[in-house]
């Protein structure tokens, strides 16, 4: 890394190599750190695998993402820790440790962008990549009290990236700072095609019942009224008519099938230890047959249509981001599975249907973050990011 101190072991331990980047630019004096299943020009990538980052060469070219930030004047500062090739919503890797959630003492960061939201919340650099699969920046920005942006699925390239599922993968970002949040967002998302009106706001009824407690949703509460006041009525909907249970399925089967397709060949000639958890996700996707698949995907694509009707040009979709605060660090493994089934049952809402998707820091319970999303239309990336600065600057 390339910085002095790492107080929340956001950072790896790689040699500090300066990355060239661009003297003035919209983001010159902007620190950036970046996830390491991307790669930096100078540095391996170790996709959060020791055997990983042992093959690694040391790469010449950065991925087309980080250079974009780059070549607009922000400053590299280090590579940050991931939950094993991304496969996990925790951070808790048994291999590299799991980075400090300085906003929830004692609780997880969150994965599998545990090293780039940590970082940001502790203030180690002004924005941070990561990667969203099955919710790994949106999951973490709640944990750890932050802006982040799962973009619109296939608006930016992820060349030079290692793939988990790559029907779902997107880049995103983290920051801490509402107007550093819209300062990268024209750099980072690019222009939207079309000006979009942002003027219909729907609750997710049906989101909202997947929260842990009333704790939960009465902290929210002052959340969604303060969202409320930029339109000028809402309306309550059910995303899911067939259940949320079903889709969390439909992107079970899907996701596992792709990670085990990426992986699953090296994970059966390295047969690697892996942190609990990571490698029986992996290996489920070897059971998903291909009847299991076909229906899968048939659903999908009902519920694209469905979200896309629901959405329309216009419209917006609050939720809650996860179903609670940060898990403790210490919990046990049948409870934090629980809860896992619980946040990718909210989570895979965005990632079925390949819409954006911001969580905003707007809310705590028991003294820790607790983040309100906001899904848009396709492609109204830029105009979401918007927003939600809007409503986060107008407290």
């Amino acid at each position: 890394m390339l910085i002095d101190n790492d107080p929340v072991d956001a950072f790896l331990d790689y040699d500090a190599i300066a990355v060239p980047s661009a003297a003035s630019g919209p983001l010159a004096g902007l620190s950036v750190a970046v996830k390491d299943i991307f790669d930096v020009a100078g540095y391996p990538t170790g996709c959060g695998s020791p055997i990983k980052r042992a093959e690694s060469p040391v790469h010449a070219t950065s991925a087309p993402i980080v250079q974009r930030v780059l070549d607009a004047g922000a400053a590299f500062i280090g590579k940050t820790h991931t939950d094993e090739l991304a496969f996990s919503l925790n951070g808790q890797n048994m291999h590299t440790g799991t980075p400090v959630n300085c906003r929830a003492p004692g609780r997880i960061p969150g994965g599998s962008s545990s090293g780039s939201a940590a970082a940001t919340a502790a203030g180690l650099c002004d924005f941070a990549i990561g990667s969203d699969t099955g919710g790994s920046v949106r999951a973490p920005a709640s944990y750890c009290g932050l802006f982040g942006i799962r973009p619109s699925h296939g608006r930016l390239p992820l060349e030079r990236t290692m793939p988990l599922a790559p029907s779902f993968d997107v880049p995103g970002y983290f920051a801490d700072d509402a107007g550093i949040f819209a300062r990268v967002a024209p750099v980072f998302l690019g222009p939207d095609e079309r000006r979009f009106s942002l003027s219909r706001l729907m609750r997710a009824n049906d989101t909202f019942t997947l929260l842990m407690g009333d704790g939960e949703a009465n902290a929210l509460a002052p959340a969604e009224g303060q969202v409320a006041n930029r339109f000028d009525d809402i309306e309550g909907v059910t995303v899911a008519t067939d259940g949320l249970d079903d889709w969390y399925w439909v992107f079970r089967h899907l996701q596992a099938l792709e990670a085990w397709q990426a992986h699953g060949a090296w994970i059966e000639k390295h047969d690697p230890e892996m942190t609990p958890g990571v490698r029986e996700r992996f290996e489920f996707g070897k059971t998903v047959s291909r009847e299991d698949q076909a229906s899968a995907e048939a659903a999908r694509q009902v519920i694209r249509r469905r979200l896309d009707t629901l959405v329309g040009d216009d419209g917006i979709l609050m939720l809650p981001s996860v179903p609670s605060i940060a898990p403790l660090c210490d919990i046990g493994a049948e409870a934090l599975q629980v809860f896992r089934e619980r946040a990718l049952a909210i989570l895979c809402i965005s990632g079925l249907s390949g819409l954006p998707q911001v969580s905003l820091p707007l809310a705590k319970f028991d003294g820790c973050p607790l983040g309100l999303s906001l899904i848009g239309p396709r492609g109204s990336d830029r105009a979401l990011v918007d927003l939600g600065v809007a409503i986060a600057e107008a407290g």
